[in-house]
């Protein structure tokens, strides 16, 4: 399994509308409960850095691509974004993730 880690900084007259976005797609992917994947957004105290987290199982292909917020969000970064994200990409050594463990949409 792989991971994707991308940072990013948010124009802070962005931030609002970044936020709003953020629940619309979350709400649609917990809907569509795609198999083979976890995807999660974070927010640094700052208010304007947020990291999102990929994780998509060997063998599948993204399957978030199929859903329509996801891809709307992706589209509205070129408007949000202060500058250009960074990306890198881990090997998953280890992990621990009980199953009864949710994160909600916030």
């Amino acid at each position: 399994m792989a991971v994707l880690m991308v940072r990013a900084t948010v124009r802070p007259e962005c931030v609002d509308a970044l936020e709003a976005a953020l629940r619309k797609m979350f709400t649609a992917i917990e809907a569509a409960r795609p198999k083979g994947v976890r995807y999660a957004s974070y927010r640094l105290p700052d208010g304007v850095t947020y990291l999102a987290e990929l994780e998509i199982a060997d063998g599948i292909e993204n399957p978030l691509s199929a859903i329509q917020e996801f891809r709307e969000f992706q589209a509205g970064l070129k408007d949000w974004l202060a500058a250009p994200p960074s990306a890198e990409r881990f090997e998953v050594r280890g992990a621990y993730a009980p199953e009864a463990a949710r994160v909600r949409v916030r």
